[in-house]
């Protein structure tokens, strides 16, 4: 099965769905990202702080599969959005990665209650390695509005942030489809916690397929990029395993219904890591 991919407004492509590796261990990492490889993933999500972006290049190096086919995301940790910590911090990643460019670089988070307004220095630095090669794209992660309208230069690709059933982000969303940016979804199962919810379980009722089928169906439908995780090989099996299905207009109707009241991590303006 060929992934469907959503075009970046620096006419570079994503694949939508990706496979995450936050919180897995780099031991873990390994054998988690090839059984997603095998199963037919080409694009891998993983950061700096994760600790795992050794075990994911070793993955990528033992599959055999052509750089070319592969989309590696990495992201900058909030203590390095000064330039030259920041020329560093992807130069480490890279090593750790065994790349020598990734094909997206996201600012992880604004990190302005700790580090000020350090990021904008970060997303100029970004820029120049965007120049140079060693970020084919470049994109921020977990940024409000007020923290994009700060960024200067070009316009992010994309904006990942925490979006599940039950914090969908609406607002937001809108905002990025005016600008151009895409939206990707981090914890978009909600950390298992919207699986058990009467109007997923329905609809994977209806359909035959499991409620993460359902959730991870229903962001590629709504136009996000969703990247879900897991260590366990059936269900890196099973998460792939959402094309067979469509949810009618009725069913993504019902999810929008859904109280999007249930922020599981911090707000971005409010994080002080």
């Amino acid at each position: 099965m060929t992934v469907p991919e959503l075009e970046f407004h620096d006419g570079k492509k994503i694949p939508q769905l990706g496979f995450g590796v936050w919180q897995v261990e780099n031991e873990q990492a390994t054998p988690a990202v090839a059984k997603a490889l095998e199963v037919g993933y080409r694009h891998i999500d993983t950061a700096a702080i994760y600790g795992n972006e050794e075990g994911v290049g070793k993955a990528i190096k033992d599959s055999g599969i052509a750089r070319e086919e592969l989309f590696i995301t990495t992201k900058l940790w909030n203590d390095a959005h000064k330039a030259d910590d920041a020329r560093k911090a992807i130069e480490t990643s890279l090593e750790k990665l065994g790349l020598d460019h990734v094909d997206l670089y996201l600012i992880h988070w604004p990190a302005t209650v700790k580090y000020g307004d350090a990021f904008i220095e970060a997303w100029d630095a970004m820029q120049q390695f965007k120049a140079e090669g060693l970020a084919t794209s470049i994109g921020v992660s977990n940024h409000n509005v007020e923290h994009l309208d700060k960024l200067n230069g070009e316009t992010p690709v994309i904006n990942q942030v925490e979006l599940h059933p039950t914090w969908q982000q609406a607002d937001l969303r809108a905002v990025h489809a005016e600008r151009g940016i895409l939206t990707e979804a981090w914890s978009p199962l909600g950390q298992a916690k919207d699986l058990q919810h009467e109007v997923i379980t329905k609809i994977a009722e209806k359909h035959l397929a499991t409620p993460a089928q359902v959730i991870i169906r229903w962001h590629l439908q709504l136009g996000n990029v969703v990247i879900p995780k897991s260590v366990t090989p059936e269900r890196i099996e099973s998460n792939f395993d959402v094309f067979r299905f469509e949810l009618t207009d009725a069913d993504m109707e019902a999810i929008a219904t859904i109280p999007s009241d249930n922020r599981l991590g911090a707000n971005p303006a409010e994080a002080d890591f």
